[in-house]
């Protein structure tokens, strides 16, 4: 059992901290205070390669392992999650699933330019589009429909709460296409944006990760070739699972981010704050805060890199990913507020980032699968 970090994960990792530093950090608290969308930052980061980590060299990737992937979304995280998710939703729900099931064709067409982040100088990310309104953990009630015409099929319905939903150029776009069948009958598709009959909703005015692109997307009568669907008839459902389990190694990443950051900044300012004639990190009070926290923190984090160890080497990462989402999860929702305690009265002012930290980190207890639904997977996994 080794713990040390190769010397490319180092790289990696010191890349994505100055990439937060230099380029996240500065104008973070006004475009969540404005939601406005980080298109420069996920652009400079399609430069870096990191729109397109674990995809082979081959596709347009920088063909990383997923410990590199869960480093570099920690670092971001500790900055802005608005960019951090938009990264996480490329690379895990949208270049991966592509890479693992479509055809050559689809890959070539599709996934060199995701990979990149780029298409013809211009930004080319991807959205995942699993939930509706009647939708969201129960992924089996899909309402959106695919009728098969022979050698194309008519999409009709609406999909919520779609990160990169206005920004992206391509959909993966989950649709059930015999009713009958159940989850059988599901299928997934890629649909390019621009295609008519897709209209997408007002941005979403959400608590967190304001800065993330989130809309509904409605689809009226819109045609997709055949030649778009991904897998066999009714394997959409599948491909579902599959990419949300990769997926939520990325959302604990992000947690961990999240909770590493307002932890450094706590300890950062009990160091520099005074009460009672002395730091307040020397009060004991303070002491044992910061000592939970670190060792949560460490918990999460070895949980994350246990999860990206057992996907890189071919395990079933099921139960792994999901004892990973929901202790990061949990772990950055308890540490930020408690960074916020440390902070006191400046915790609740927005300079401090650590406000915004703690709103950010809620979101991560419900998406890509609610603690809830993570616990019933554990469950379910530790009785078979």
């Amino acid at each position: 059992m080794h713990f040390e970090l190769s010397e490319e994960q180092l790289m990696i990792q010191k890349a994505a901290r100055d990439f937060a530093i230099n380029e996240c950090l500065p104008g973070v608290i006004e475009r969540d205070e404005k939601q406005q969308f980080p298109k420069e930052q996920i652009s400079k980061l399609a430069d870096l390669g990191f729109m397109g980590m674990m995809v082979e060299e081959k596709y347009g990737g920088a063909g990383l392992d997923t410990a590199s992937y869960v480093l570099a979304m920690e670092e971001i995280s500790k900055v802005d999650a608005s960019v951090s998710v938009c990264m996480s939703v490329n690379n895990s729900l949208v270049c991966w699933g592509v890479e693992k099931y479509a055809t050559e064709e689809q890959k070539q067409r599709y996934l060199v330019p995701l990979a990149q982040g780029k298409k013809d100088g211009e930004l080319y990310i991807g959205a995942f589009l699993l939930s509706e309104p009647e939708a969201g953990s129960d992924a089996t009630s899909q309402h959106t429909t695919a009728e098969d015409k022979g050698d194309h099929y008519i999409l009709n319905g609406t999909k919520n709460w779609i990160t990169n939903g206005n920004s992206a150029s391509v959909y993966l776009v989950i649709a059930q296409t015999d009713v009958s069948k159940g989850s059988k009958g599901i299928n997934v598709f890629i649909v390019e944006k621009n295609t008519p009959g897709i209209t997408v909703g007002a941005k979403e005015n959400k608590l967190g990760i304001r800065g993330s692109d989130t809309h509904s997307i409605m689809f009226q009568d819109v045609k997709v070739p055949k030649a778009n669907r991904i897998g066999e008839d009714g394997f959409g459902f599948t491909f579902a699972m599959k990419t949300l389990a990769g997926g939520r190694i990325g959302i604990a990443a992000q947690a961990l981010g999240i909770a590493s950051g307002a932890y450094e900044r706590a300890v950062a300012y009990s160091k520099q704050r005074k009460a009672f004639g002395k730091e307040i990190a020397q009060h004991q009070a303070i002491q044992f805060k910061l000592a939970d926290m670190a060792t949560r923190i460490e918990a999460a984090r070895l949980l994350c890199l246990r999860a990206a160890w057992e996907k890189d080497n071919g395990i079933d990462y099921t139960l792994s990913s999901s004892m990973a989402k929901v202790y990061a999860s949990e772990t950055a929702m308890w540490v930020t507020t408690e960074a916020v305690q440390v902070h006191g009265g400046y915790g609740f002012v927005k300079e401090y980032h650590v406000e915004r930290l703690m709103r950010d980190a809620k979101i991560t207890q419900i998406y890509e699968g609610t603690s809830e639904v993570q616990r019933i997977v554990i469950g379910r996994s530790i009785l078979k």
